[in-house]
């Protein structure tokens, strides 16, 4: 990748969010609607996508604790289908920068909207003793895209790896983050942080970025992973399958991935969260799940997660 190759980040103001009538995700009337697509019929799922439903006073104590801290998890404002799982096994991944995203990417049950200004400084210090009372010893963290500030939110970022390692010595901290509209002022905040790994999704192969990322840019993603990379950290990306992609798109993406430096691949199938959201074009088999994570591994990626059900976080803690 030619790392002189970038583009002009959009800066506060340029980003367009208009109203409408209706909601998207999880929000109320007045937030933003998802103008990339129109009300899509649900499809039947296959046998291997069936999951269940969370359950057990484990789960039980984690949405009273996450309550309590005055907390959000992408978990719950994601959909993510393995909630159940992950938080019966005590584990969940803190969503930071509040619940209200700046960006309308046609796959994502995340509110979009425009966030209160400010930012809570105060956060950092919550999801830490939230970790600490869960017992982690890797804590993943993530955030909504706050493209309205200059700084994306880093700050906050910063401030709760340094929280979670004061407060759990001995924890690993993975953070899932934006690309920060390519202000590498602000993604260096938190590179300074030094997490145990650094994770960016690029989401879906670039053919489909008009329809699937409409505010990202897929070059853009790359560049966070090879300055991170470039940086010494541990990199993760992963995208989802099911959209309309082939087969040689996803090994061209991987090749993309060894020419900057991915240690980790995640490789998951796009479950539409809503009518409101893209629809699922194929439901890829388990085969080609197994297929992918060894072409994969002997392209040259240390570790490919790859399976219906993989999310980013999936068995995180194996990724150290």
């Amino acid at each position: 990748m030619n790392s002189e190759t970038t583009v002009r980040p959009s800066l506060p103001g340029e980003i367009t969010l208009q109203k409408v009538s209706g909601a998207t995700g999880d929000a109320g009337p007045g937030f933003v609607g998802l103008p990339v697509v129109e009300t899509q019929p649900r499809v039947r799922r296959p046998d291997w996508l069936r999951v269940k439903l969370p359950y057990g006073p484990v789960y039980k104590n984690l949405v009273e604790l996450i309550e309590e801290h005055d907390l959000h998890t992408v978990c719950q404002s994601a959909r993510c289908p393995n909630m159940g799982e992950c938080w019966t096994a005590g584990t969940a991944t803190f969503m930071i920068l509040g619940n209200v995203c700046t960006r309308s990417c046609g796959f994502c049950a995340v509110q979009t909207g425009r966030p209160e200004p400010g930012l809570d400084y105060d956060e950092p210090r919550r999801v830490a003793n939230a970790a600490r009372i869960m017992g982690l010893k890797h804590a993943v963290v993530t955030s909504v895209n706050r493209d309205e500030r200059e700084d994306g939110g880093a700050p906050i970022f910063a401030e709760t790896i340094r929280r979670i390692r004061k407060e759990i010595p001995g924890c690993t901290v993975e953070v899932l983050i934006p690309d920060f509209r390519g202000i590498w002022d602000a993604l260096q905040i938190v590179l300074d942080e030094r997490p145990e790994i650094l994770n960016h999704n690029v989401e879906s192969v670039p053919r489909l970025y008009r329809r699937v990322r409409p505010q990202a840019d897929y070059e853009r993603s790359l560049r966070v992973l090879e300055i991170s990379k470039d940086q010494g950290l541990r990199t993760k990306s992963g995208i989802m399958v099911g959209l309309g992609e082939t087969e040689d798109e996803v090994l061209k993406l991987m090749d993309d991935f060894v020419g900057v430096g991915v240690d980790v691949m995640t490789i998951g199938q796009y479950l539409q969260p809503t009518r409101m959201h893209l629809a699922v074009e194929e439901f890829i088999h388990p085969d080609q799940f197994r297929r992918y994570k060894e072409i994969g591994e002997a392209k040259g990626i240390e570790h490919v997660e790859s399976g219906p059900l993989v999310r980013s976080s999936y068995h995180a803690e194996r990724h150290v």
